[in-house]
């Protein structure tokens, strides 16, 4: 998948969100231990969001290709973000999955939104 692609389906899982009430904080937040897609605020919760695509589930759903060794990868990343980001520190933190892929009969997007979908290691 190309990066503008990436960064489009990025877009739309963002705005879906924030139709759910979540407000945005962060996009793409990189560090040497990884990458957060999108980093998203629900009340008291700071949320960490991985965004996974895929066009077909020949080799497995877009959710369980974050596997245990990408969610320790998302952790660490978190736990720098909060480092440099103190004003946070009190906050709950949870970590989502959202899971994409096409619906080819209406040529849209399917988002499957798994909340809380991993704990913190």
């Amino acid at each position: 998948m190309s990066k503008l692609k990436g960064e489009k389906i990025e877009l739309q899982v963002e705005q879906y969100l924030q139709q759910q009430g979540l407000h945005s904080l962060r996009r793409n937040f990189s560090a040497a231990c990884g990458e957060i897609d999108l980093i998203m605020q629900q009340q008291q919760t700071l949320v960490f969001v991985e965004v996974r695509f895929r066009r077909t589930a020949r080799y497995g759903s877009a959710a369980e290709s974050v596997n245990v060794s990408k969610q320790r990868r998302i952790c660490k990343t978190a736990a720098l973000f909060l480092q440099q980001h103190p004003q946070y520190q009190n906050y709950q933190c949870r970590f989502d999955v959202v899971a994409c892929h096409p619906d080819n009969s209406s040529q849209t997007l399917q988002i499957e939104w798994l909340n809380n979908a991993f704990d913190a290691y």
